[in-house]
């Protein structure tokens, strides 16, 4: 996925067992952040620096959502331990990571093995997407995002 594309549509399961779809957000700027699995370091980092600015994103128009391939049960209490004001969603069978390029091939401590790419996508009202990130380093994310956005 690149700057100019159409974002792929999705619905998916949030935290409630709710769907969520991208036609949620027609006409409403959304960030879309995937992240490998919940209540690890980086990716408990990245939601809560995210739920840090929310209101500041907010502010400057833009939803939030996350996507992860955790089950619903855990993403509930995922969501509720960390008082995210944004809904996560459960991709399990890693459809939409794939169809927005932020599933693949990963090496960590010399083993390669399939999974999510840290990836975030702005997408604008119409379903373009207006920015990409892959291979997000956690550590500033949520301040640069907000830098390119605000």
């Amino acid at each position: 996925m690149t700057v100019g594309d159409r974002a792929p549509a999705f619905t998916l399961l949030d935290e409630t067992g709710s769907p969520v779809s991208l036609s949620d957000f027609t006409g409403r700027n959304l960030i879309v952040y995937f992240y490998p699995k919940a209540f690890t370091p980086g990716c408990t980092t990245q939601a809560c620096d995210l739920r840090d600015r929310h209101e500041r994103f907010a502010a400057a128009g833009y939803a939030v959502v996350g996507v992860s391939p955790d089950p619903v049960s855990r993403l509930a209490r995922f969501r509720e331990e960390h008082r995210l004001p944004f809904p996560v969603l459960s991709d399990p069978d890693h459809a939409v990571a794939e169809a927005y390029e932020a599933w693949g091939r990963k090496k960590n401590y010399g083993r390669e093995y399939e999974g999510i790419i840290r990836s975030t996508f702005v997408i604008d009202g119409s379903g373009m997407i207006t920015k990409v990130w892959h291979n997000v380093k956690v550590a500033g994310h949520a301040d640069r995002l907000l830098g390119e956005i605000a």
